[in-house]
């Protein structure tokens, strides 16, 4: 019988994070003005599956914020456990990325999800 090994997934940004392209794709994003801009210039720039995969990660920050486990969420929208806890990892340990925008679009939620202290449970961050 084989020994399963854990291993964390890489998170390390790399140094060239952002590059010239990175900072230019950032402005052009800046630069939608409302819904509808950024409906149809994210649906010109990804594919439906990336679209998809994005907006599902947005369900799953919203869906950690308010406290939901991660074996709920991954069966809610039809994902592995292991996304959902990539997602919980940058949401927690991550750039404030989504802390930013999770902040300011639900700004009670998410501060109290914040004064929970999530613990580690088999790999997993659980809350009570």
């Amino acid at each position: 019988m084989s020994k399963r090994i854990f291993q964390e997934f890489p998170t390390e940004t790399p140094s060239s994070y952002p590059t010239r392209e990175h900072k230019e794709l950032f402005s052009a994003i800046l630069n939608l003005k409302n819904t509808e801009e950024a409906q149809n210039f994210f649906r010109d720039l990804f594919t439906m599956a990336e679209l998809n995969e994005f907006a599902n990660r947005w369900q799953m920050v919203k869906m950690l914020i308010k406290g939901r486990s991660y074996l709920y969420i991954a069966e809610a929208l039809k994902t592995s456990t292991t996304t959902v806890t990539r997602v919980a990892h940058w949401l927690f340990n991550g750039m404030s990325g989504y802390k930013t925008i999770a902040d300011r679009m639900y700004p009670k939620k998410f501060k109290d999800s914040l004064s929970k202290k999530p613990f580690k449970l088999r790999g997993k961050r659980t809350f009570f």
